[in-house]
């Protein structure tokens, strides 16, 4: 995102509303920049709500006021992108995300229920070489199918630290055995303990499978 040094201004000409190392999914991303032109997106983000939004918890603090200040301000860190209080939980820590429920209260990704879909955690089989389960195998355990149009839900940090411990972070990965969490006692170069989203939706599948993870699957 090239901007003019003289006038401080971006080009003109150019893709509006660029989502450069943002997850559509999660809406998150990994540069406070490309997280508030995302946002803009009114395709992504509800004007008449967002402007509404109170900027803090307390009743008498007051709403963003514009779609703009709304982006600039959930895309700053905040507590939720942190974890131990000095470490970010992910390295898309820039987020603009947010849920109503029925009273209308902004409800957090992590929070967003799953009433048509049970969430099962993968295991791992243990005859003859080492594989983890696949979202196909575990769903089928429980006498359920795996439904492979939820996955982009799960497909977050913020679901992924509300089923499994993800006791190494959260991190951005690429593979469709994800969303997932990795082993304790995996080699060390996989980051042992911590949970995995991947940031090419496209590979989410209910046969991706990896012998050190445990997958986080949608069944019903």
């Amino acid at each position: 995102m090239a901007v003019n040094p003289s006038s401080g201004c971006c080009p003109e000409a150019g893709k509006q509303f660029p989502c450069q190392g943002c997850n559509i999914s999660s809406q998150c991303c990994d540069s406070y920049e490309f997280c508030v032109s995302c946002c803009l997106n009114p395709a992504r983000t509800h004007e008449e709500t967002a402007i509404k939004m109170k900027v803090a918890k307390p009743a008498t603090a007051g709403s963003y006021g514009s779609i703009f200040n709304f982006c600039a301000g959930r895309c700053r860190h905040n507590s939720g992108s942190v974890v131990h209080e000095n470490a970010y939980a992910s390295e898309m820590h820039h987020c603009f995300s947010f849920q109503l429920n029925s009273s209308g209260i902004v409800k957090p990704q992590s929070e967003v229920e799953f009433s048509d879909v049970s969430i099962i955690i993968g295991s791992l089989q243990m005859h003859g070489n080492r594989q983890g389960q696949s979202c196909t195998m575990a769903c089928k355990s429980r006498g359920q199918s795996c439904v492979s149009n939820r996955f982009l839900a799960l497909n977050n940090c913020g679901v992924l630290q509300k089923y499994m411990s993800c006791k190494g972070a959260c991190k951005a990965s690429i593979g469709p055995d994800q969303p997932a969490e990795v082993i304790d006692n995996a080699p060390r170069y996989l980051h042992p303990g911590a949970c995995m989203y991947s940031k090419k939706q496209s590979i989410l599948s209910c046969e991706g499978s990896h012998p050190y993870t445990r997958r986080l699957c949608p069944c019903a």
